[in-house]
């Protein structure tokens, strides 16, 4: 148990999806892990340990942006022994190749700053998804005939952003989606030596302006929980 995670020693697996809501991990535990048992329910944030096809699987909420993540990711790596971290969520797509529904394997994560920029003072460290993990992402994905894009994301402090100067150079240099929380992940597993993946639903789009119906958006979503574990144990 620590200060944000209330799991017992040995309730938290070491392979761990973690989408942003907490009760899109209560969705993804019940559908598609067997016998899901609530190891987590702190500030609300919940927690589910089950097994998918025989493997022990933790699904974890982070919250919303960097700090979030990074209590739960530090705790859950420091703390539960977490080897494999995937962020399973959503993004705005920022190029016209990239459709609602797609699912982005974020390669890097560009930003302005992430809790680690303290440690890092003047250096732009590039934080990046591990190898393994992203390749056999794409390859479950195309398995699946999963319309899928790999390359660079931005993740964004804010939600309400208010510089179009910037999204415009994101998009020109080739950047896919923007999301919260996946620079920081990246980091955190960097640090300690971990594996960690980021995988996005395109749920709107800054360009189009599209935006994916509420009602639609978990069948899309579900695709990508299932390209993960798919990843996790390759």
């Amino acid at each position: 148990m620590t200060i944000h995670i209330g799991a017992k020693p040995g309730q938290i697996a070491e392979t761990v999806l973690m989408p942003g809501d907490p009760y899109r991990a209560k969705w993804a535990a019940q559908t598609f892990l067997e016998n899901p048992e609530l190891v987590n329910e702190t500030r609300g944030m919940l927690g589910y340990t089950g097994t998918w096809r025989g493997h022990s699987v933790t699904i974890q909420g982070s919250g919303m942006g960097m700090p979030s993540l990074s209590i739960y990711a530090n705790e859950l790596i420091r703390d539960f022994g977490a080897k494999t971290l995937i962020r399973i969520g959503s993004c705005g797509g920022m190029q016209d190749k990239v459709k609602i529904r797609d699912v982005i394997v974020a390669m890097t994560a560009s930003s302005f700053s992430t809790p680690s920029s303290g440690i890092f003072r003047e250096l732009n460290f590039a934080p990046c998804a591990d190898w393994s993990l992203l390749q056999a992402a794409v390859l479950a994905a195309e398995a699946r005939k999963v319309p899928t894009h790999v390359g660079g994301i931005y993740s964004a402090d804010v939600f309400y952003d208010e510089r179009p100067d910037l999204n415009e150079q994101m998009i020109r240099h080739g950047i896919l989606g923007v999301e919260m929380e996946a620079a920081e992940l990246y980091n955190l597993a960097a640090r300690y030596g971990v594996r960690a993946l980021a995988l996005l639903t395109v749920s709107d789009h800054l360009i189009t302006h599209e935006a994916l119906p509420a009602e639609d958006r978990e069948k899309s979503f579900g695709d990508m929980v299932e390209i993960a574990l798919e990843a996790a144990f390759a």
